[in-house]
């Protein structure tokens, strides 16, 4: 069964942090993260609120059910190459799942997560009535 940490907070997206109850604890007696379990978290997450089952994205990512089950529950690592494939099944950048892992790592150990991105930035990908403008890729 799944417990929540105490410690976390609200992750950047306004989704909640996920914990594990089989997390281990560093010599400072401090929760270990770890980062399958993190990435697995961010990748269901992602699955989830796209309404999309095991079945569609394993077949996507052209990956086997069980393995893509066994790496959204932190129990397989997952190779860059691999990641990338079901990042790309869920049509996500593999840099916003990173960014997402990261942050969740941060509010883990404690760190607050500044908002890095310039106001005029924000400004610029924000269209008319307040939607938000699509994002272009660089180069």
């Amino acid at each position: 069964m799944r417990q929540s940490r105490p410690d976390a907070g609200r992750a950047v997206y306004g989704r909640s942090t996920s914990g594990h109850a089989d997390r281990t604890s560093n010599e400072r007696g401090r929760e270990m993260v770890v980062l399958r379990r993190e990435i697995g978290d961010v990748l269901r997450d992602a699955r989830q609120r796209q309404g999309r089952t095991l079945r569609e994205v394993s077949s996507a990512a052209r990956v086997s059910l069980g393995y893509l089950s066994e790496v959204e529950r932190g129990q397989k690592e997952a190779s860059s190459e691999l990641l990338a494939s079901i990042c790309e099944a869920l049509d996500l950048p593999m840099s916003l799942v990173l960014r997402e892992v990261s942050d969740r790592i941060a509010i883990a150990e404690g760190f607050a997560i500044p908002d890095t991105i310039p106001a005029d930035f924000v400004a610029g990908l924000l269209g008319r009535g307040g939607e938000r403008a699509e994002l272009a890729p660089v180069g």
